[in-house]
């Protein structure tokens, strides 16, 4: 298995070397790391460069940059990596146990580092609703083959939710793959937003999306 790594990212200068640091290991051990900077205007994309890693740009977009970054992509398997989540320390070695073939896809467990209390509960249920709808979101680095990839069309380019709709996608083919390993991720979103209005707010824009709603209307509401 070759696997692929493709990380999007938009200003986030100030995290790149300490992520850098954490896909160092993993670049050691012949995984291909693709970093797609999305325009950033802080320095993100020379500091990927002078760190050493290989860097796509792309216009900017979540989506867009994902897709750009498997298009580059020599990997048989797509891993896709928020930039301020961390992978688990033996992520390869789960995900070469995981199975993983034909039109496979998955997802890591997730765990929300931030100071709320209540952040422990928030990714309890993310990762028990998660297992028990088949849909996972980009929190929790979402894996698949290649041949899942294409068979979905990549991600859908729109403004959010584009998580939400290629997980709807890729269960119609297989149900996910849950590995209880965590991924690490920020809870600078909570804590900024305050825990409780962002669980509202997500509830929401996922009903929402659910009914209909285009995903350009919920970007507004998001941001």
């Amino acid at each position: 298995m070759k696997l692929s790594l493709i990380v999007p990212v938009l200003n986030e200068a100030a995290g790149l070397p300490e992520l850098c640091a954490h896909l160092l290991p993993l670049v050691r051990q012949g995984v291909e790391v693709i970093v797609v900077d999305g325009g950033s205007h802080d320095g993100s994309a020379e500091a990927v460069e002078c760190l050493g890693f290989r860097l796509i740009r792309s216009p900017r977009g979540r989506a867009l940059q994902m897709n750009a970054g498997a298009a580059a992509a020599s990997g048989d398997v797509l891993l896709f990596l928020h930039a301020d989540t961390r992978l688990p320390p033996a992520a390869l070695q789960r995900l070469q146990a995981s199975g993983l073939q034909g039109c496979a896809w998955g997802r890591f467990d997730v765990r929300i580092d931030g100071r709320p209390a209540l952040l422990v509960l928030v990714a309890w249920l993310m990762n028990r609703r998660s297992r028990l709808t088949g849909i996972a979101t980009g929190d929790q680095a979402l894996f698949m083959t290649r041949a899942a990839f294409d068979a979905v069309g990549g991600f859908p380019v729109q403004p959010l939710m584009e998580d939400i709709e290629i997980s709807s996608r890729l269960r119609r083919m297989a149900r996910p793959i849950c590995v209880s390993d965590p991924v690490v991720t920020s809870g600078r979103r909570w804590e900024q937003r305050g825990v409780w209005r962002t669980i509202f707010l997500m509830w929401r824009l996922r009903w929402a999306y659910w009914r209909g709603v285009p995903a350009s209307r919920l970007a507004e509401a998001y941001r």
